[in-house]
């Protein structure tokens, strides 16, 4: 029916008779004449319909065409006139000059534009949604969508190229813990007994290496049921890999030159190695384990510098363990009390209980931070004239979260620009546990299969908290592209790992006894890596949500708005899967 799409046809086709099919973008009549513009997912071309070359019934069927309908199309490549050449337009040269029109697909009107003004704005999130394949239909999102595909190939074929496998695994499986709530299976032969969608390959990736097959990949779907943001989804891509007879240092270098090569694939030059952060240093220096590494704005630590003439809150915070970091913000001193206020509600939004703040004009202190933190106090820390002082006392745990908000605002300021268009770093060293700080109890800070550092083996029993894991995140302009690490493969640790969470001996083997069975079996040495492939296609695609680049997304309430899922089932369906609703009084 075709032999063209409609935003490939360029000056060397002017002369050569064409069959194009598409949608109707927009439609113009002109007064016996009708332009159409027709798109496709290559693009738009201008359509002409003229009494010259078009016959009167084909002229009528034209000027009947309602807006995306799709239509079949007949016609010869000509040159554009000089004056009505639109800039906008891959085919801006060339029209097609229409023999025969056919509306193959009539449509009603549409519920939502797909052609829009310049500078008008998109209907709400929500209705489009609902309306999720006219608003597939914008040449944006199928950008996005194209762009997706293309980074897809490109990290399969890299990974081919350095002699991975790809190797699917089970998407019914069996609970384990990931880090969040399991999506639960019913089965229906097997009476009160349920599967899991699995939250990442873990386990079976580490098998298939037990198992001898050296190199994995998958671009793998995962389940997670959990609260979601902007860049979170219930149902997301991963690309998974894990390696045999490797160091962490070997993982990263196949992360490292993926990643460079989709970045290439979006038209983007980057270079590896990437640069390594422990995660304490970056905690200390930026607050975040994903720091944006284009700006300054370095969390410092005053408190060597506290004098006397500090405040009695300030004294009372450092006596209990505390310290004062904060910002000294070069050319700042000009932000106004407007900003100052913001900058100090974003951190009561975080628990300090304020923003201590100064401002240096010439050789002066001014502004409340002199009385909260006393002029001795400001003199130690010295600063340069137009420094913006920004600062909070306490624990870690609250002046590490405010004063990273605190800096992404000072890097949002206008005439504050980036040293670098991309920054990748390697976050390394993460502690192996972490306090529940709703329970106080022990958890994992990834997962539970994460090899500790060897030298820090012996702290287990003694100080677990002072355990380092051999994990390692890649993170890229304060966005964490993806995690992995080097794994357990000596069953008896793995084991000890399992007490130290809490987990009972026969909770592990009935849990995790095919994964220990597998170790027992001889493992190579392994570890491997996860890329949140969707994250990637945003932050490339330049979409300021996931949805923008999945084709059929989760709201933030995880609904499906166009399928209208999740639904109630009947309780037949219900019966036959022995379940049965207990409705909450």
């Amino acid at each position: 029916m075709r032999t063209h799409r409609c935003g490939e046809l360029g000056r060397e086709q002017v002369g050569e008779a064409v069959r194009l099919g598409g949608w109707v973008h927009r439609r113009r009549d002109l007064g016996g004449l009708v332009f159409i513009d027709l798109r496709d997912r290559a693009g738009i071309v201008q359509l002409s319909c003229d009494p010259r070359w078009t016959s009167p019934d084909v002229m009528a069927r034209a000027s009947a065409a309602g807006t995306e309908s799709v239509v079949l199309v007949k016609g010869t490549v000509g040159l554009r006139p000089e004056v009505a050449r639109d800039t906008t337009l891959a085919t801006r040269d060339v029209e097609v000059h229409v023999t025969d029109l056919r509306v193959v697909g009539p449509a009603v009107t549409p519920a939502i534009p797909v052609a829009r003004k310049e500078g008008e704005e998109l209907p709400a999130e929500e209705l489009r949604l609902k309306n999720r394949v006219l608003d597939l239909r914008r040449p944006e999102l199928q950008a996005s969508l194209l762009l997706r595909h293309r980074l897809a190939q490109r990290a399969r074929r890299t990974l081919s190229d350095l002699g991975f496998l790809e190797i699917e695994t089970p998407i019914l499986t069996k609970p384990t813990p990931e880090g969040a709530r399991d999506y639960l299976v019913p089965s229906r032969v097997h009476e009160g007994e349920f599967y899991a969608l699995p939250q990442s390959p873990q386990i079976y990736k580490q098998l298939l290496m037990v198992a001898g097959y050296d190199r994995y990949f998958q671009i793998a779907r995962c389940f997670r049921d959990e609260d979601l943001r902007a860049d979170r989804q219930p149902e997301f891509t991963q690309i998974d890999i894990e390696a045999s007879f490797v160091a962490q240092e070997d993982v990263q270098g196949f992360v490292e030159q993926v990643l460079v090569a989709m970045w290439d694939e979006a038209g983007e030059s980057v270079a590896a190695p990437f640069r390594h952060l422990s995660y304490r240093d970056a905690m200390e220096r930026w607050g975040i384990d994903k720091p944006d590494l284009r700006f300054g704005f370095e969390i410092q630590d005053f408190t060597p510098f506290v004098q006397p003439d500090a405040a009695p809150f300030v004294h009372e915070a450092l006596a209990k363990g505390g310290r004062l970091r904060g910002i000294l913000a070069p050319g700042a001193a000009s932000a106004s009390r407007k900003e100052i206020d913001g900058l100090t509600a974003a951190a009561k939004e975080l628990g300090a209980g304020g923003l201590i703040w100064a401002r240096r004009t010439g050789a002066a202190w001014e502004g409340q931070g002199v009385k909260a933190i006393g002029l001795d106090t400001l003199t130690r820390i010295r600063g340069a004239d137009g420094d913006l002082l920004l600062a909070v006392p306490g624990a870690d745990g609250v002046t590490s979260p405010t004063l990273h908000a605190v800096r992404t605002l000072l890097t949002r300021r206008p005439g504050v620009t980036p040293s670098a268009a991309h920054a990748f770093c390697w976050i390394v060293d993460f502690p192996l546990f972490e306090k529940d700080p709703a329970t106080g109890e022990r958890i994992f800070v990834h997962h539970p299969f994460t090899s500790p550092h060897v030298e820090d083996i012996p702290f287990l029993d003694s100080d677990p908290f002072r355990c380092r894991a051999l994990h390692y995140d890649a993170v890229y302009n304060g966005n964490e592209l993806g995690s992995g690490s080097i794994r357990i493969t000596d069953p008896a640790l793995q084991q000890k790992i399992f007490s130290l969470l809490g987990i009972g001996p026969e909770e592990i083997r009935r849990r995790f006894g095919f994964l220990l069975d597998g170790l027992a079996a001889g493992a190579p040495p392994h570890g491997g890596f996860a890329i949140g492939f969707d994250r990637v296609a945003m932050l490339l695609s330049g979409a300021s949500s996931l949805r923008d680049v999945i084709a059929f997304p989760k709201t933030t309430a995880a609904r499906a708005l166009f399928e209208g899922a999740p639904i109630p089932v009947a309780e037949r369906e219900l019966h036959a899967l022995h379940l049965q609703l207990r409705r909450e009084k």
